[in-house]
């Protein structure tokens, strides 16, 4: 993205880059535009911007915005390299979810991750799971955030302590990061180091982050809700960027004078490699429904109050990412997690399937290496009770069945045992071994009804919740365990 554009260009994209920022997360900014849309330069003069608002037309006006992502758009050259530089953006989110596969080096875990991203696909939607790419492991360096967001989607814990970078830690995080390049190799360059923490509240954060892009060849991603709490770290963190490249940082805007702090402290130029994440009042920016953003928002409906803040809506409700495994260092916790909608079984928006401790960095890797063994079989169990997903909804039609989502329809008719095949596995009672007698005895083909199986595992379509004793779940559900309810969606 940097490398394949001159200086000049950078320049400008800094420019046009500083005018979207205060076009999202400014409303007066964005009123006094609409108020003089005849003249704005004053208006663009008044805050400080070093762009003619007349050459971005189509990124702020009404009357213009016909003509981006057409041909007209040449007359507006500005548009045309910013328009370029975000299309850069998603193909490089792109290349990061397959920077995530790791087929020949662990197959269990990538096919494991393979069936998550598929099930986010049809359970989550498309707009929603697109922007999530799976991330193979997340380390906390820290217990809890002091930030403390009112909206976290995550729900943080308050923030107790963080883990200091002493020598005897150093060589464990190093180790760690060492095996995990050993059983995953490029794939952990996915990896960052937060989740429900917060990078300001470790100011060893750094030389954390400093080893992760020497032993595995990337920069973690940094995202920071606080980034004018210690400027010193923040500039480590800017100037680490500026020096190896990576993913670009982000840092999450809670208020309007936090805005109008960070623009003033950092220059258009110093802030190309981070995205502003806009969660202040007044900003178009919205949240989703998951964590506290939830609990508020249920809160207020059984009090009969109107909830006026910006959420994305039905279709967005997790932030959670990562499709592997969250790490915390100073408890020495490993969590096998992997996004779900936020509900009232995963009020989080993440699953959590496993929680290990290590002590060292090869328990570490025996702790990963168990995980995938006990959860993460390739082929089907045929010994597990076997259902559809519970946010599917099931109905049976001609010669097969349907199944649908807020935003997916799946449907199988080609076969004529997929109309059986469907209606037991509505019924979430059923051993795959139990399935299969009951086909084979109606003259099935033996090896059809493994394959069609096997696709609806390897599809994300098969209960592997493990709230309800999914597939390779502790503890399994087997023939003669009653079968929670599968069908609906909890609130």
């Amino acid at each position: 993205m940097f490398e394949r554009r001159s200086e000049e260009s950078l320049n400008k994209i800094a420019h046009v880059k500083r005018f979207m920022e205060f076009l999202c997360g400014d409303a007066g900014f964005r009123e006094a535009l609409t108020a003089n849309h005849s003249d704005p330069n004053p208006v663009v003069e008044q805050y400080g911007l070093s762009v003619d608002p007349t050459e971005l037309l189509p990124l702020w006006h009404s009357e213009y915005a016909q003509y981006r992502f057409t041909a007209e758009a040449e007359k507006w050259p500005l548009v045309v390299l910013w328009d370029d530089w975000l299309a850069d953006m998603m193909k490089h989110r792109d290349m990061l979810t397959e920077l995530g596969r790791c087929e020949a080096i662990n197959p269990a875990f990538d096919a494991w991750r393979m069936r998550q991203q598929k099930r986010c696909e049809s359970e989550l939607g498309m707009a929603s799971s697109n922007s999530i790419t799976h991330p193979i492991v997340a380390f906390e360096l820290s217990d809890g955030c002091s930030v403390g967001c009112w909206f976290c989607g995550i729900s943080a814990e308050r923030y107790r302590d963080y883990q200091p970078y002493t020598p005897e830690v150093a060589e464990l995080w190093q180790g760690m990061l060492a095996h995990m390049v050993d059983l995953f190799g490029n794939a952990t360059q996915t990896g960052f180091c937060y989740w429900a923490t917060d990078p300001a509240d470790n100011p060893d954060y750094p030389k954390f982050i400093e080893d992760y892009y020497h032993v595995t060849g990337a920069l973690p991603q940094t995202t920071c809700a606080a980034p004018l709490r210690d400027l010193e770290l923040t500039q480590q963190v800017l100037s680490l960027f500026d020096r190896y490249r990576t993913v670009t940082n982000r840092f999450s805007i809670i208020t309007p004078k936090i805005f109008k702090s960070v623009m003033e402290t950092f220059s258009p130029e110093e802030l190309m490699g981070v995205e502003l994440v806009h969660q202040q009042k007044g900003a178009l920016g919205t949240k989703a429904i998951a964590g506290r953003a939830r609990t508020r928002r249920l809160r207020r409906q059984a009090a009969g109050r109107e909830d006026n803040e910006h959420y994305f809506g039905e279709d967005h409700s997790t932030i959670a990412c990562v499709s592997g495994f969250l790490v915390n260092l100073l408890h020495r916790r490993i969590q096998l997690v992997t996004p779900t909608r936020a509900d009232s079984l995963w009020p989080l928006g993440y699953r959590v399937y496993a929680e290990r401790f290590f002590t060292d960095a090869d328990d570490f890797r025996a702790v990963i290496e168990d995980l995938i063994a006990r959860h993460m079989p390739m082929r089907l169990p045929m010994d597990t009770v076997l259902g559809f997903r519970r946010d599917l909804n099931y109905q049976p039609i001609e010669n097969g069945f349907e199944l649908t989502t807020r935003t997916h329809k799946i449907w199988r008719d080609q076969l004529p045992f997929d109309g059986a095949l469907g209606a037991m596995l509505a019924e979430n009672r059923f051993t795959g071994r139990e399935i299969m007698r009951k086909l084979l005895r109606d003259k099935a083909d033996v090896f059809f009804v493994q394959r069609v199986l096997q696709q609806l595992f390897d599809d994300g379509l098969l209960n592997d919740d493990p709230a309800l004793y999914g597939i390779a779940c502790d503890p399994p559900l087997t023939a003669t365990q009653t079968p929670l309810a599968l069908s609906g969606n909890p609130s």
